[in-house]
């Protein structure tokens, strides 16, 4: 599996756009934008990343949530590549198909399990590859820093199964990837809850 952030030096307010490919670019491989961002920028970044021969070059989108920052080039990217699209929203526009909590989708050469982690909204999931240990977690809050946050007990719920996940890298909605997920996770847990996770 490889990741590409289409939006590392995009000049205008916008999520992570994540380019998920195969290793090797076989065939088979399902090229996949996880998020879509607002930075139109990215359509050029697609056309001329390397997505393999004989293949469409974004063959589904996965939307992490609704959010316009995340999701307002999904018109364009439509129109361009006509992907496959889904969101566990059911009222955003252009979804072809709507994710359900325990759902796997392949991506590039991997599969992912989808969790809903409603707390930043109802809407919201990450997305999780065992065999690489990696997290797609959108703008899913898994850093939480202070006592004084709440947060319903759905969305604590879903943090404590997060860290019940062998989790290495963490790729984020915005800003760089970060590694120890889980022990990231599990320290969030134990703020939110005053209990020991893990």
């Amino acid at each position: 599996m490889k990741v590409f952030n289409l939006t590392e030096s995009a000049e205008v307010y916008t999520s992570n756009v994540y380019l998920v490919r195969g290793s090797r670019n076989a065939i088979e491989d399902v090229n996949s934008l996880i998020d879509v961002g607002q930075d139109p920028a990215v359509l050029e970044k697609i056309a001329t990343a390397p997505t393999g021969v004989g293949k469409r070059r974004i063959a589904q989108v996965i939307l992490t949530h609704s959010h316009y920052d995340h999701a307002g080039m999904l018109p364009r990217i439509r129109k361009e590549y006509d992907p496959t699209c889904y969101a566990f929203s059911k009222s955003l526009a252009g979804v072809d198909y709507h994710l359900y909590d325990g759902q796997h989708l392949k991506c590039g050469d991997r599969f992912f399990e989808v969790i809903h982690t409603p707390g930043h909204t109802t809407d919201s999931v990450c997305l999780y590859c065992t065999e690489e240990r990696v997290l797609f977690s959108g703008d899913t809050p898994l850093r939480i820093m202070s006592e004084d946050q709440t947060y319903a007990e759905e969305f604590v719920q879903s943090l404590v199964r997060l860290g019940g996940l062998p989790i290495e890298t963490v790729y984020p909605g915005h800003g760089e990837p970060y590694g120890d997920g889980t022990a990231v996770i599990r320290a969030s847990v134990r703020m939110l809850t005053g209990t020991r996770a893990g």
